[in-house]
Parts: structure tokens; sequence; C-alpha cells
């Protein structure tokens, strides 16, 4: 049997949770505050005592054995505080009881090889993303009204998504095709004198802690969409942030992060370079050369809420940053609202264009 990890409050034995609000770890039952320092030594108690806990085994003879294929990724943990089991794929760190909705912690995905360097604690609580959520909804046009209307958010997860960061220096020499334009003009002609530039730039930049996504079932577009983290705020990583919420554990590995890794870092050396070359009428690339050197990284857990919600038979997912609120997401276009706006202003241009024509006969 897996081994979990459960925070008890030492005031009234309810499940303790780390508390966004206040940043503190916190009883929800008594209101008791506790300061996530000084759950160190709490958690070290706590694993001794999973050491040496002992449990019935029972003898059964019902049900067939899950095969290799069945049975592989797929851990089954005990409840402490009910006692009923939780099933848990292989990446799933922390996550709740089903039974009880006790908050429990996988300790064993999250040892050795697998534990973070740092984590950026929850800021923002659940009724913070379903507050971002309404108003992402506003002003929408388009927007069908019986989604609005009728819509129901089907889940609301606050999740620690993993991610690798990477950090590197980059040798940079590139060239641009540039012009200027000269105009004047006499009595009967306009004349254009453009003339052609080569310039170039070459230079170092660094980055420090570019994020990519280390988890299979997060799009990697919707977790850039809600950077940047701010993480002066991380922490050193400790296991009682966790406690409350869900979290995964890499399923991408550092080696597959890296190409990744390379596209945005190249993609931002191109812009940084690219917008020192000002002064001209028109700036086209023409290539260059782009070095990594002295790269590191680090393993890191980042707060997103996720949002689920089901209109019309499908499924759409939208993102919070927990830590700064920034909210992103697709919505469905009400085709019929929007070939009544078509027809609006198609009516509303036309009339103006008539109106000018003959203002100016």
């Amino acid at each position: 049997m897996a081994e979990i990890l459960e925070y008890k409050c030492p005031c009234c034995g309810g499940a303790i949770i780390f508390d966004s609000v206040s940043q503190q770890m916190k009883c929800p039952f008594c209101n008791t505050g506790f300061d996530v320092e000084t759950l160190k030594a709490y958690d070290a108690e706590l694993r001794d005592e999973q050491e040496q806990a002992t449990r019935m085994n029972w003898s059964n003879q019902a049900g067939q054995p899950w095969n290799s294929e069945e049975a592989e990724g797929v851990s089954v943990y005990t409840c402490e505080s009910c006692g009923g089991e939780i099933i848990a794929d292989a990446n799933t760190a922390a996550t709740h009881c089903p039974f009880c909705d006790n908050p429990v912690i996988m300790t064993g995905r999250l040892s050795g090889a697998l534990r973070p360097d740092y984590v950026i604690p929850f800021k923002l609580d659940k009724a913070a993303a379903k507050k971002a959520f309404l108003q992402h909804l506003k002003g929408k046009r388009l927007l069908p009204k019986i989604f609005k209307d009728q819509n129901h958010i089907d889940e609301i997860k606050g999740i620690y998504v993993p991610f690798w960061l990477f950090g590197c220096n980059v040798n940079a020499n590139m060239h641009y095709r540039t012009t200027k334009l000269r105009s004047w003009s006499n009595r009967d002609y306009v004349y254009t004198e453009t003339s052609h530039f080569l310039a170039k730039r070459a230079g170092t930049i660094s980055f420090d802690r570019v994020p990519v996504d280390g988890s299979s079932k997060m799009p990697d577009d919707l977790m850039e969409s809600i950077e940047p983290y701010n993480f002066s705020e991380a922490v050193d990583f400790q296991t009682a942030y966790l406690s409350g919420y869900f979290a995964d554990k890499y399923d991408v590995t550092e080696t597959e992060s890296v190409q990744r890794a390379n596209e945005r870092i190249r993609r931002s050396t191109e812009e940084a370079f690219s917008a020192t070359v000002q002064g001209f009428h028109s700036v086209s690339p023409q290539g260059g050369s782009i070095q990594l050197v002295s790269g590191q990284t680090n393993y890191a857990l980042y707060p997103v809420w996720i949002l689920n919600t089901t209109w019309n038979n499908q499924r759409y997912i939208f993102a919070m940053n927990g830590q700064t609120g920034k909210f992103v997401g697709n919505l469905p276009v009400d085709r019929k609202a929007y070939w009544r706006w078509f027809v609006i202003l198609a009516v509303i241009f036309a009339a103006l264009s008539y109106g000018l024509i003959w203002l100016f006969l």
C-alpha cells in the first residue's frame, strides 16, 4: 500500500490546509493558524509515525488480479482519517479523499529525485477564481446568452503544476536589412528616395528561470498564457504548501523539455535584439547566430486554478494564475449573433460610404 501524508490540527484533530489568504497552515474546523516553518518538525514526526504504524492484513479471495497494463502507473492509498481507499495515477502528488474530502499528499511521489526545488504558494483562493471567470464572460457580445444564463462551472481545482525552470546565457550576432525613406515634391511630381542598410547587432543576454510545463495533462499554450510568475515570492519546497490542493509531479522530463525551452529562449532573443534596431522605416531579419551557453535547470511547482465547464456538449477549460490572477480561456461563439452583428456593421458601413460619396459630389 502506498504512503500518504495528512497534516492534523494539534488542537482538534481536523485536517489542516494551506490558506492562500493568510499564507499560513489553517484548520478549517477550529480556525487555528500555524506558521509553515513550524511544520517542518511536524512533517518529520508524521513520517516517523507512518513508518511505525501497523495495519491488519486481510485474506481475500474475491476478484481477480489486475493485469500488468491495467496496474501500470496506478497506486492505491489508504486515507488516515476515514480508512477509505484513494486510487491515483502515477503523477498525482496531492489530492483529496473522495469519501471524507480530507487533503492528502502522496509522499512517495515527491521524494528523492522527484522533489521540487521551489514552490510558489497560492495567493488567490477558489472564490477569486470563480469571480475572475464571471468577469471573463462580461462584455463578450458574441457569447451565447444561454451560456451565461444557464452555464455552471463543472469543476474548480487548485493545482500545483510542475515546471522545469531553464536559465542560460545567450551569445547572439544578428543581421537585419533596413530601409529609410525620404520624400519631396515639386509642382509636378512627388519623389521618394529609398536607402538600404545592413544593420548588425551583437551581444550577450541572460535568461533566468524560463518556465516549461512538465505535465502532459496541461496544454503548453494555456500554461504559457497565464505567465508571468513572480519568482521573488517562491520559497524552498515543503509538502505543507500542497495540503488542500491538487498537485502533479512531472511526466515530461527535463530532457524532453529542453527543445521547448530553447525555442522560447531563441524567440525572446530575436525579439530583444530586433527591438534595438530603430530609426528605420522597415526592418527585415536576415539571420545570424544564436548560441546558448552555461545552462542550468531547476524544478518547481507553480499555482494554477483550473476551471472546467460544459456547454452544447463541448468542454471548455480555463486557467488562472494562482499568484497574479491572470485569467485565460476560449469561449464559444453564437453564430446567429455573429451574422447579426456582421449585417448591422455592413449596413452602417454602406450608409456611411453612400453619405461620403454624396458629400463629395
